[in-house]
């Protein structure tokens, strides 16, 4: 009985300070959680799609000596891949600091535009160049990528986290962990629509 009404004077005192409808608002909505599966989903499935059976001699293929063969790009990709996810682990280590959120000046939606925009180049930073890259074999490196993005999406389904609240800072700005999240789909689109531009060149190898 004690036990009861204790219970029912916690519920009040939350509806009176008004956390009762506020405890879960730090965490992502059902849009925001959707959109960040979809895309770890969609881009995983064009990516791997992309490569599926090309030869030794199509991944190493070149359009010309200073540009990134197929596998180089991949290579690069899934470097990236663990490393940004390490940048997002750290930040979410940290305290949420919502009094950076006027910082982040770009919506979701052109943050998205941005990264897979392709008309826009960018040098990739030493340590995510393909020559880092130790994995032995292609399959080797698919296997790496695969279990990075299933690490992934099961954080993007399961989390409770304060993604929006946790930030990084990039190049061309302040962005929170919800939005880094979508930076990396977006990242592997923008190199799969390099693959996909190796394979049209015209001296694309058949075989």
């Amino acid at each position: 009985m004690l036990k009861r009404i204790k219970g029912r004077l916690l519920l009040i005192l939350l509806v009176v300070t008004g956390f009762a409808g506020t405890l879960n608002d730090s965490t992502l909505t059902k849009e925001e959680r959707k959109l960040a599966i979809n895309q770890l989903k969609d881009t995983k499935t064009d990516l791997l799609k992309s490569i599926r059976g090309l030869s030794e001699t199509q991944l190493n293929f070149k359009q010309s000596p200073d540009r990134w063969s197929i596998k180089e790009c991949f290579n690069h990709l899934t470097l990236a891949e663990a490393g940004f996810w390490e940048m997002l682990e750290t930040s979410m280590k940290e305290h949420a600091a919502p009094e950076k959120r006027s910082q982040v000046k770009i919506s979701d939606e052109d943050l998205l535009k941005r990264i897979t925009d392709r008309s826009v180049k960018a040098k990739a930073p030493e340590f995510f160049q393909p020559s880092k890259a130790e994995w032995k074999s292609m399959n080797e490196a698919v296997t790496a990528f695969k279990s990075s993005r299933s690490k992934h999406l099961k954080y993007a389904k399961t989390t409770t986290e304060d993604l929006r609240n946790h930030f990084v800072q990039l190049p061309f700005g302040w962005i929170d962990c919800y939005q880094f999240i979508i930076f990396i789909s977006g990242h592997n689109n923008r190199h799969t629509q390099q693959i996909n531009e190796i394979i049209a060149n015209t001296g694309f190898p058949k075989s």
